[in-house]
């Protein structure tokens, strides 16, 4: 029985996801789900509409999740986005947006993700497509990988 690796960031999240308010949901082979609240205080630009840069990070972030997945014991690593394309293609009717990546291909060191975002209630919101390239952990000071580093 193959056990899934803890979700990257889910119990202790990284600057950016706790200024936003994002979270990953799922992690596996290929896939990763990224939710966020819409936050009127936080997400809305001047028109009252969630800002088009919130869209760009969750779909960038479940992108990059979508292929670094690797079975346990496989050391972790990271990705750095090299391109990503937004298509914006509607508003959310509801108050939570899930961005959904997928791995669609690549190699040893770059690999190509799709991702669509929805509000709860089915909306799709935004479109996008990535590449990215595997990173590895910056050891810290003391030499060591930093804790959560993806």
């Amino acid at each position: 029985m193959t056990v899934a690796p803890p979700i990257p960031y889910a119990d202790r999240p990284y600057p950016l996801m706790r200024v936003l308010g994002y979270r990953p949901v799922e992690w596996r082979e290929g896939f990763a789900r990224i939710e966020m609240p819409i936050d009127p205080d936080v997400h809305v630009n001047g028109l009252g509409i969630p800002h088009g840069g919130t869209y760009a990070t969750v779909l960038d972030t479940a992108c990059a999740f979508a292929g670094t997945w690797r079975e346990p014991p496989a050391p972790r690593v990271g990705a750095m986005t090299l391109s990503l394309n937004l298509n914006f293609v509607g508003l959310p009717a509801g108050r939570l947006l899930i961005a959904e990546g997928r791995r669609t291909g690549g190699g040893a060191s770059t690999f190509f993700a799709e991702g669509e975002l929805r509000d709860e209630l089915g909306a799709l919101v935004a479109t996008a497509s990535a590449v990215m390239r595997y990173t590895r952990p910056r050891p810290t000071a003391a030499g060591t990988p930093p804790e959560g580093a993806a």
